[in-house]
């Protein structure tokens, strides 16, 4: 197979990919991570269905990715999409600076309050001691990226939907999402929240967490072998804790769920090679599987006394091949943790496993409903732009209100509608 892989930038990925299936220029596979996405073309008839493909080419994909999984890409009983499984179950976690906490006499916080406290310390008690205002007590990026923590202290995940009496709610619209854009809202205010977040991608993050300019901050599992471990290389003073989750007024904490489905593979009605698409992502699942997922043996990894030990900096030189290992990727527990431990003392199992004892479950998983794929899109946007509005300042609480009459408005009823009834079929046994 002669493979040419494109690889749109992140941020426009999607304005990419509609544009590529509106130019009648097809590609024979796309990778795309929004099921939303996925149910808009599979109902204009844009992409193919598979079964008999997979039958024929794709043994190895039907054998090792668990059957929920296609049950989340079927639709009127034919599969649409090779489903690539979240290897985790959820990705943030709070780290914190322990040498800041002892140099200002402050225990690690478990508390919203105590966390409000570190948060107020670390911008204006001068935490590295240099004798300069140049540090903030906490950074979030675009769209309140990891920020889930503290939405959690209050019972809520503004992505995710919650059985509230009986029915599904979508997250973002319940009242405890405005008492946890109050506390954000509250530290913008006082100058604590590092104030670009709403500009902020992930090396934004890193470059200030990096800087030393951040002692605080929701982490993702890994950045402890990234971002954290660069910190520790800019300032070998630096020594980074992992936090137990805040707790809220009423006692809740936790964290966002990863979806069950990390990202679809399709193909385009259209395509003239399908076949061999279908070859290539059961290769990535079959014999190239444990390749892409470790790098090549006794280059990248080797075993040593029975246990996997992996040549870090080889192992960063060649992460190209997650771009293929991501394709089609299965949880396989004991590889995993294997390959965790195999990095390095970057305690990578240990964080997930703190994160998979906090989980805040998302109540649908279901296929994305005919008013997801018309109205998600803009009312996530609507979203996002109340909401920094409110933590900046611009707006003022009770603008919440106002957007969730909108929410409701502008689809998020009909939407809401749907859900409750795959909620309903879901208890009755007869849905998915």
């Amino acid at each position: 197979l002669d493979v040419d892989v494109l690889l749109p930038p992140l941020d426009v990925y999607e304005d990419k990919l509609n544009a590529i299936m509106a130019s009648g220029v097809l590609p024979d596979l796309i990778n795309v991570s929004n099921g939303v996405w996925v149910d808009n073309y599979v109902r204009q008839g844009a992409l193919l269905p598979l079964d008999d493909l997979l039958e024929s080419y794709g043994r190895n994909l039907l054998e090792n990715i668990p059957e929920a999984l296609w049950d989340q890409v079927r639709y009127e009983g034919e599969i649409y999409a090779i489903p690539s499984e979240y290897e985790v179950k959820g990705m943030e976690l709070m780290y914190v600076r322990k040498d800041w906490l002892d140099r200002l006499g402050l225990a690690p916080p478990t508390t919203l309050d105590e966390y409000a406290e570190v948060i107020r310390a670390f911008a204006e008690d001068d935490p590295d001691g240099n004798g300069i205002d140049d540090t903030y007590g906490l950074i979030l990026t675009e769209e309140l990226g990891r920020s889930s923590p503290f939405f959690g202290a209050f019972g809520t995940q503004p992505d995710q939907w919650l059985e509230r009496d009986g029915q599904l709610v979508y997250g973002g619209i319940v009242p405890e999402t405005k008492e946890a854009l109050a506390f954000l809202a509250r530290l913008y205010a006082e100058g604590w929240l590092e104030p670009m977040f709403p500009l902020n991608q992930t090396a934004n993050l890193a470059e200030q967490v990096e800087a030393g300019k951040i002692g605080l901050y929701s982490a993702a599992w890994y950045d402890t072998r990234g971002i954290i471990r660069n910190s520790k290389a800019h300032n070998p003073a630096a020594e980074w804790i992992a936090l137990e989750y805040p707790v809220g007024p009423r006692g809740d904490s936790g964290v966002y769920a990863t979806k069950p489905v990390r990202s679809y593979n399709v193909i385009p009605a259209g395509s003239n090679h399908p076949e061999a698409a279908v070859q290539f992502l059961d290769f990535t699942a079959g014999e190239g599987y444990e390749t892409l997922k470790l790098g090549f043996e006794n280059e990248v990894w080797r075993m040593e006394n029975g246990r996997m030990k992996t040549d870090f900096k080889e192992h960063n030189k060649h992460q190209y091949r997650g771009i293929y290992q991501a394709l089609t990727d299965y949880y396989n527990p004991e590889l995993n943790e294997q390959r965790f431990d195999s990095l390095g003392e970057f305690h990578l199992t240990e964080n997930l496993r703190i994160i998979e004892r906090n989980i805040v479950p998302d109540a649908f998983v279901g296929l994305a409903t005919p008013s997801m794929s018309r109205y998600m899109r803009e009312l996530k946007e609507l979203q996002t732009s109340v909401f920094d509005r409110i933590v900046l300042g611009l707006e003022p609480l009770d603008a919440f209100d106002e957007f969730v009459a909108d929410w409701h408005a502008a689809g998020g009823a009909e939407t809401t509608r749907e859900v409750n009834e795959w909620y309903r079929a879901q208890k009755r046994g007869t849905g998915r």
